[in-house]
C-alpha cells in the first residue's frame, strides 16, 4: 500500500519561500505522475504542479514563474519550491501520486501567507 508523507508547510510573510517534501512509502510503479495540488477554504481542490517520471512538468497559470517541481525517483520524493509566495497562495497543499494501480494523496500540510 502507498502512502505519503508531506512536511515544510508553515507560516510565512508574503514575498518569502517555502519548500515542500512528500515522500512516497510502498511499491510505485516506474512509470507515473507526482504532483501538488492546493485546496483554499470555500474553494474547490486545484492543480498546483505536477511531474512526470520522464521529467515533464505543468504548472497552475497563477503559480508559473513562482513555484519549481522537482523529484527525486530513487527516494521516491517530489518537491515543490515556492518562491514569491503571496496571500492568495494560502491553502492546505496536497501530494498526489498516480500510476497504473492506484491515484494516491498525501494528508495535507497547511501553507498560510501573511500580507
Amino acid at each position: 500500500q502507498v502512502q505519503l508523507v508531506e512536511s515544510g508547510g508553515g507560516l510565512v510573510q508574503a514575498g518569502g519561500s517555502l519548500r515542500l517534501s512528500c515522500t512516497a512509502s510502498g511499491i510505485i510503479f516506474s512509470i507515473n505522475v507526482m504532483g501538488w495540488y492546493r485546496q483554499a477554504p470555500g474553494k474547490q481542490r486545484e492543480l498546483v504542479a505536477l511531474m512526470t517520471s520522464g521529467g515533464s512538468t505543468n504548472y497552475a497559470d497563477s503559480v508559473k514563474g513562482r513555484f519549481t517541481i522537482s523529484r527525486d525517483n530513487p527516494k521516491k520524493t517530489v518537491y515543490l519550491q515556492m518562491n514569491s509566495l503571496k496571500p492568495e497562495d494560502t491553502a492546505v497543499y496536497y501530494c498526489n501520486v498516480k500510476e497504473v494501480l492506484g491515484d494516491y494523496w498525501g494528508q495535507g500540510t497547511q501553507v498560510t501567507v501573511s500580507s
